[in-house]
């Protein structure tokens, strides 16, 4: 009697019939993909934190703490969808190691998905990686492979991936078509869910940053599809693609310095960046970005990282324009992932001299902003 998982050749009468089922592997694979789904019904939501603001505003702010994760920042939805899109087209296969490319924080998330399903994991990033991003990477079992140049990562992690038989997971192509954009809780149903019961449910404004493209793309297809009024912004650092790509229509943009800001703004317009579905951009300095998180710090009296300084930014901008028009209504923006991920960067005097980087005139912008309402 032939085996289940023996691969069956019968010819007969021009019919060739190949039986690749195997139960070991499809039990394996059941399991997995539970193991993945149980983390999404116990982590899916996040908290939706009000900024301070005057009043007389009459404009309202919110951050979606995404930093609330079990691994610390947005990327964990992201890492989420990417394991089980790659799990259910059957591209992960137990005990083959799962490869990305990765500015940091992805790569922490899917080491913790590999090592909750039993895969190995490798992540590929610059070298210029914070120290405390590669540490929480191996402490969920992953291994770390730096490259000098951060435009080397995707071709080093697709040749580690076939060197040896693994997985190359390739957020930067797979971001935008992963996440279930029509629901399932992804963050713009849970933006929009969370919303409902505030003064004003229907943001005038969601600001969003972008590293893949992902999650610029899955909020504003969301709210395409739930036929809603409110624009999304993306706001950019200084040395990324994106703004530029977006500015001029041009896809094939590519800047000779990568970006400063971890997580966020890339060398090249990566294929998860759906421009069309975007309303406005920004592009933000990365002296703003920072002098907004050490602002936060004193505002809400906790510490996060660059990224969402850099949309914090553009949201207050927002908010100055939206109360020089006398219009009212309330912008989201997301706080991505915490500070102590960057004490040796971002949060240190040393680093920002050595980058060049003066914050000084920034605050004072954030400061009398707070005032006039001008920025």
């Amino acid at each position: 009697m032939t085996s289940l998982s023996a691969p069956i050749h019968a010819l007969t009468l021009g019919v060739e019939d190949i039986d690749r089922y195997d139960p070991d592997y499809r039990f394996w694979l059941n399991e997995a993909v539970s193991k993945v789904v149980s983390d999404a019904n116990r982590t899916s939501d996040t908290h939706l934190l009000s900024v301070p603001l005057p009043p007389a505003w009459g404009v309202d702010l919110y951050l979606k703490d995404e930093s609330t994760h079990p691994t610390g920042s947005l990327k964990h939805r992201l890492a989420r969808s990417l394991f089980l899109y790659a799990l259910c087209n059957g591209w992960i296969r137990r005990g083959k190691p799962v490869v990305e490319a990765s500015s940091g924080s992805t790569a922490v998330s899917e080491a913790y998905f590999a090592q909750l399903i039993g895969v190995p994991f490798i992540a590929v990033m610059a070298r210029s990686t914070s120290q405390q991003k590669t540490q929480l990477i191996e402490r969920y079992g992953g291994q770390c492979h730096l490259v000098d140049d951060p435009r080397d990562v995707y071709d080093v992690a697709a040749s580690l991936a076939r060197d040896r038989g693994g997985h190359y997971m390739d957020q930067f192509t797979y971001a935008e078509r992963a996440t279930d954009w029509r629901g399932n809780n992804n963050i713009a149903e849970s933006i929009f869910a969370q919303m409902a019961r505030e003064p004003h449910p229907e943001p005038a404004w969601i600001v969003a940053t972008a590293g893949t493209g992902g999650t610029s793309a899955t909020i504003a297809r969301y709210i395409h599809y739930t036929q809603r009024n409110t624009g999304i912004c993306v706001a950019d650092p200084d040395n990324s693609a994106f703004f530029p790509g977006w500015r001029d229509s041009n896809q094939t943009i590519v800047t000779q310095i990568g970006s400063r800001i971890e997580g966020i703004g890339r060398q090249r317009v990566e294929p998860s960046f759906v421009s069309e579905s975007i309303d406005r951009m920004m592009r933000i300095p990365d002296g703003a970005a920072i002098a907004t998180i050490h602002f936060l710090t004193d505002l809400l009296g906790r510490r996060t990282g660059a990224s969402t300084g850099t949309g914090v930014w553009a949201a207050f901008r927002l908010v100055s324009e939206m109360v020089s028009m006398g219009r009212k209504g309330s912008v989201v923006s997301l706080i991505c992932d915490p500070g102590d991920r960057y004490v040796d960067k971002y949060y240190s005097d040393k680093w920002l001299t050595d980058n060049g980087i003066d914050t000084d005139p920034y605050r004072r912008q954030l400061e009398s902003f707070l005032k006039t309402s001008i920025l």
